[in-house]
């Protein structure tokens, strides 16, 4: 197949996809992954496609959403790495809710472990994967199905949320940057993120690197209602994902980085940020400095307390020395 022709075929299974992965696009033309990169890579320099990591998609942030099939092929391991990470930020006997989406399907499996937890969701895949945990509660909303991405919507899906309280919620999207948040391409869906966002108390985005600096259609989540954002590590030539993920740590938002390895770096200075947060044992936090108006350093006051209680006390040794000189 010539190199004209292969890429007239990319392009029209994106187009009727939504998005398609390296590996499907390389099994369909009958050529290597590196080849098809490069394909897509010319095809998106001529404007017609954008490259995500490990596929393709339409051109464009504003365009619609592509459908579960899809989206289960793009950015698996980021997404397994960020599941992992974002387990920890849950603790037992909690009451959280989770949104649809394959990252938080992912996040699903990891809970199953978690004694004593309830999961409120309006994702069939979340519930699937937890369906078979003894010691997990779900609780699913009402609403109306979506095909596309196996997900409960409408009006009945929000109205069960109504007086609902959890602890946190956890969210994932189409798209997110700093000036606006979280973002979908679906108005239905939108609609119950922010529902499930007024039920918690803090709100976690999961989200790989290739979203970061992405915007799409509808906003689901402002930037300062995020508490956190838990990512994978970005490629060292991918500026746009650092540029944001600075800008985003600026306006508050701690930052957990899931490693390659299974390691994370940590934005926040102590996990979970709320106090009683635990990460598993096997991933490996490390310090990344980015500052934030919200951000506090962890211990910065007792410090100070500390010092100014160790000044009085010299001080005072020592007018107690020059008194006793003078009765003398």
């Amino acid at each position: 197949m010539f190199a004209a022709e292969r890429r007239q075929l990319i392009l029209e299974m994106v187009r009727a996809n939504g998005a398609v992965s390296l590996r499907e696009l390389a099994r369909v033309v009958q050529t290597s992954e590196v080849t098809v990169r490069r394909d897509v890579r010319a095809l998106e320099a001529e404007g017609l496609l954008d490259r995500r990591h490990g596929g393709a998609v339409l051109p464009g942030g504003f365009t619609r959403e592509s459908g579960f099939p899809q989206k289960s092929h793009l950015a698996t391991a980021e997404k397994t790495a960020i599941a992992d990470l974002a387990a920890g930020f849950v603790e037992e006997g909690e009451a959280i809710v989770v949104g649809a989406g394959t990252t938080t399907q992912e996040l699903a499996r990891r809970l199953a472990r978690v004694p004593g937890l309830t999961v409120v969701t309006n994702s069939l895949l979340v519930a699937q994967a937890l369906a078979h945990a003894n010691r997990v509660e779900v609780v699913m909303t009402g609403g109306t199905l979506r095909g596309s991405n196996y997900a409960l919507v409408g009006s009945g899906a929000e109205q069960s949320l109504q007086g609902l309280r959890v602890s946190k919620a956890f969210l994932s999207g189409s798209g997110l940057t700093a000036e606006r948040g979280l973002s979908t391409s679906n108005m239905l869906s939108a609609s119950v993120d922010r529902a499930l966002v007024q039920a918690a108390a803090e709100v976690v985005v999961l989200a790989d690197h290739s979203k970061l600096g992405t915007d799409t259609m509808f906003q689901t989540v402002p930037t300062d209602v995020i508490t956190r954002l838990v990512t994978d590590e970005s490629p060292a030539h991918d500026d746009r994902a650092a540029t944001e993920l600075q800008a985003l740590a600026d306006q508050g938002v701690q930052i957990a980085v899931a490693g390659a390895s299974g390691g994370a770096a940590n934005g926040t200075g102590a996990p979970g940020g709320s106090g009683g947060d635990s990460v598993p044992a096997r991933q490996q936090r490390r310090d990344v400095p980015l500052p934030g108006p919200r951000r506090q350093v962890p211990g910065a006051a007792a410090g100070l307390r500390s010092a100014t209680a160790l000044g009085e006390q010299n001080g005072g040794a020592e007018r107690a020395r020059v008194a006793d000189m003078r009765r003398r």
